[in-house]
């Protein structure tokens, strides 16, 4: 099944209303999600809730920390905001291990990795409701609510812009951070079911960059080695888009290849805008850091929570980027 899509939709079915990633008006919500009840603001007095972001200063994060603290404020609730200086395990661990030493009422966390963070997380759980944002772990029945993006839909989205970019078909290439990682391997799979039902392109597979931007480039290298006809690559993160874009110019193949990439801070605007990457999945970090603390206040309160929530994704590119709806996609560097 070949199916053409615009780039300015939301794609597929389980991609849902799309939000402002960075607004700070009321957060678009699943179905699921509206169907719950709304913390009572005056329940919440004296209640402490610590955020552990995936990585400290990525926009990302700093997008959701704002959903975070406007719900914490609308709240009447305490929080605080940690994480590490880089995406590591084992520096995310111990951070955690301080923080639950502490027991607040809540903590809100995108772990860093699905196992390491098992065993800590249930510790954490005797003491803290446990509310997993963005990422999850193994077993995450010791949580009171996931909120992640739809990241098997935000692959499939990948895909469409490709649809787009490429309309003739031909061979795609998946470069990931590493395995392991469970949004990134929900975006993989997303990638390679959506590409197995159109016809007209060839997967050539998906290879690890490991975040380092060099690395990219070499398996883009030595892909086009390979594969000359190469038409697209999804990077599933800035660092693999980054490294993509300087292999491709290595070798030579610029404006032959066309790249899209994954969130949309500022580096991802820039490389939008200088033509480093052709389009971008926008992801609604905002809305999974304010419903997060609705959740966490909502168990803490004793009330109906959801036991998992997915938000949608926009296609921005060059075409959409001025307009309302690509501005409202784009993520926060400060919270206002």
């Amino acid at each position: 099944m070949n199916m053409r899509r615009t780039p300015t939709l939301l794609v597929g079915a389980a991609l849902l209303l799309m939000g402002s990633a960075c607004s700070t008006g009321t957060p678009t919500t699943t179905d699921s999600a509206s169907a719950g009840s709304t913390p009572d603001s005056s329940a919440a007095a004296d209640i402490n809730i610590a955020f552990i972001q995936g990585v400290i200063g990525d926009n990302f994060y700093i997008s959701m920390e704002c959903g975070v603290r406007d719900a914490a404020e609308e709240l009447g609730v305490e929080v605080s905001v940690q994480g590490p200086q880089k995406w590591d395990p084992a520096l995310q661990q111990p951070i955690l291990t301080s923080v639950s030493a502490t027991k607040p009422e809540a903590i809100l966390i995108a772990p860093n990795d699905v196992s390491a963070l098992q065993r800590p997380l249930e510790e954490a759980a005797k003491n803290s409701k446990i509310v997993l944002v963005d990422t999850t772990i193994e077993d995450p029945s010791i949580a009171v609510s996931e909120i992640a993006s739809d990241n098997v839909g935000g692959g499939a989205a990948a895909f469409a812009a490709i649809q787009e970019l490429v309309p003739d078909g031909g061979q795609v290439l998946v470069i990931d951070n590493q395995p392991g990682i469970s949004t990134s391997d929900a975006r993989v799979q997303g990638f390679e079911e959506a590409v197995a039902e159109d016809s007209s392109f060839e997967y050539v597979g998906v290879q690890y960059a490991k975040n380092q931007p060099a690395e990219a480039a070499n398996i883009v290298t030595s892909t086009l080695q390979r594969y000359p006809d190469l038409k697209a690559i999804f990077a599933t993160n800035l660092f693999s888009a980054e490294g993509a874009a300087t292999g491709i110019e290595q070798a030579g193949a610029t404006g032959k290849v066309q790249i899209v990439g994954f969130d949309a801070g500022p580096a991802q605007v820039d490389a939008l805008k200088d033509g480093t990457v052709q389009a971008v999945i926008a992801q609604q970090p905002y809305d999974i850091g304010y419903q997060g603390v609705q959740q966490a206040v909502a168990a803490i309160n004793g009330e109906p929570t959801e036991a998992k929530i997915q938000t949608g994704f926009t296609i921005v590119t060059m075409e959409n980027l001025e307009t309302e709806e690509g501005q409202a996609a784009l993520y926060a560097s400060e919270c206002s």
